[in-house]
């Protein structure tokens, strides 16, 4: 399927949570080879920055269209709309979805996330492809739009527990698979009501080489394995069991070609993470910071009753970050909810946009910081900013005009984003390694890790390539999409 014999197509692996310590403590300590024979044949980048907040359907917009949320539309997992007046929740737990309704749930990530949410506006990886009469393939990532329409097949065993249409309507990749509800290989295996309906690694693994056995690898492949994920969050950042079981994965993949020489030499390969975790304390009052003590006596939201007319502020938890929403702000000025979270010294960063500027503060910090777009000021990626304040809030290093940053990579334009990727009066607020937010009923990994934050802990993301020496314009997820492009022209 690649559109000429001589131009190598691009098969991109997202593997959930690989981050740089423990992958490098695994080359050390274990036998993971298909790990090592991708390092010993391209170049490792330790360092690529994901968007904010650190959540999968947020990194996986960023990566297909090009942009950050201000511009592709989806700000996180879990958010308010403004324009609907309900929660968004893709997926944290499923007694926050119950809460909210199964149903509507449901078909918001199984088809509003790509075919309303995401900014139509802006293009995907698979739509500009096929545009250029190109293939690719989607093989289990949250966020998959294209110009294919693929029927998502509801299993009835969820169907009958869920009021929602036996088949869905999605417009996607041509090569498409989304678990056990849209698939390419007859197998059944790996994709049963104990297998998560097929959203696993060894399902994923499965489809891919499916693809291999019938010599219909297309120009690009987005191949996204996401078993990882709990094991950081149950057992920290450092676990290597996981790594281990995503070798074995890999080595799978690399065994469907006839020798792995071939599979690197004809390919060009990127393997890379989608978000890194922080360590989370084992002693949950510690650990958990209760975003309703802290807002109180303000008035929330509650999940199963939706926005009622005496609430003052919605939570959107998204983990290691919070999204806080004044529904009236002549009733609850930002700046009251600012002064709650300031209170806990936990929370490490609190924004918030006013007029044409962001504004940051800390609860470790009593001064004030805020910029915004064009300025004098320039960054590492060339991004231009004018600066107010005290920039070691963010751990901003300023020498002369140029602006070079610590914790919080690309803090400006990640912060920037986020309080411009939809409509609404609200905070965006951070908490420090080793904490996390707790509410209503969003899932808690005290004695593990977690992400979602702002720090570089969460942020930074380790990629190896093989098969071209091409890099992207910069190491952050953002500046991806073009690269990628450019290799399968």
């Amino acid at each position: 399927m690649p559109s000429s014999p001589s131009q190598k197509s691009v098969i991109m692996i997202m593997l959930d949570t690989l981050m740089d310590k423990p992958l490098q403590r695994a080359l050390k300590e274990e036998r993971i080879p298909a790990f090592t024979y991708f390092m010993e044949h391209g170049n490792y980048f330790a360092d690529v920055v994901a968007p904010f907040p650190t959540m999968s359907v947020n990194v996986e917009s960023t990566l297909l269209t090009g942009h950050y949320s201000d511009q592709h539309g989806v700000p996180s997992l879990v958010w308010y709309n403004k324009e609907e007046n309900r929660i968004i929740n893709y997926g944290t737990h499923v007694k926050d979805l119950m809460k909210l309704g199964l149903s509507k749930s449901m078909y918001d990530a199984l088809y509003r996330l790509n075919n309303e949410h995401l900014n139509t506006q802006v293009t995907t990886i698979h739509e500009d492809l096929h545009e250029q009469g190109k293939h690719s393939a989607s093989i289990n990532p949250l966020v998959h739009r294209g110009k294919t329409p693929h029927n998502l097949t509801i299993p009835r065993f969820i169907r009958y527990f869920v009021p929602i249409e036996k088949q869905v309507e999605t417009f996607t990749a041509e090569k498409f698979v989304y678990g056990r509800l849209s698939k390419l290989s007859p197998l059944k295996k790996y994709s049963r009501v104990w297998n998560k309906y097929g959203f696993n690694n060894n399902f994923s693994v499965q489809e891919f080489t499916h693809l291999v056995d019938h010599n219909e690898i297309p120009d690009f492949s987005l191949v996204y394995l996401p078993d990882h994920d709990k094991n950081v969050h149950k057992n920290g950042p450092m676990d290597t069991k996981g790594i281990k079981d995503m070798d074995k994965n890999l080595q799978t993949i690399l065994d469907s070609f006839p020798t792995w020489e071939e599979a690197l030499k004809n390919y060009i390969w990127i393997l890379i993470g989608d978000n890194g975790q922080s360590h989370v304390k084992k002693d949950r009052r510690q650990a958990m910071v209760d975003i309703r003590k802290l807002l109180l006596p303000l008035k929330i939201t509650k999940l199963s009753r939706g926005v009622h007319k005496d609430d003052q502020v919605v939570v959107a938890n998204n983990l290691r970050s919070c999204l806080i929403y004044s529904l009236n702000t002549e009733d609850v000025p930002l700046t009251t909810i600012v002064e709650k979270l300031k209170e806990d010294d936990r929370v490490e960063i609190i924004a918030w946009k006013m007029n044409d500027w962001i504004h940051v503060a800390s609860a470790n910090n009593k001064e004030t910081f805020r910029f915004k777009e064009n300025g004098e000021m320039k960054d590492e990626y060339n991004q231009t900013w004018s600066v107010d304040g005290d920039p070691s809030i963010l751990d901003l290093h300023i020498q002369e005009d140029n602006i070079h940053f610590g914790d919080f990579p690309d803090a400006l334009k990640r912060l920037h984003s986020t309080l411009h990727s939809h409509q609404g009066n609200f905070v965006v607020t951070s908490v420090k390694p080793g904490y996390e937010f707790s509410g209503e009923v969003t899932p808690s990994h005290p004695g593990g890790a977690s992400h979602g934050g702002f720090h570089k802990n969460d942020s930074h993301i380790p990629m190896v390539v093989t098969g071209t020496e091409s890099t992207p314009e910069s190491l952050r997820l953002v500046d991806f999409k073009n690269w990628i492009l450019n290799l399968i022209k």
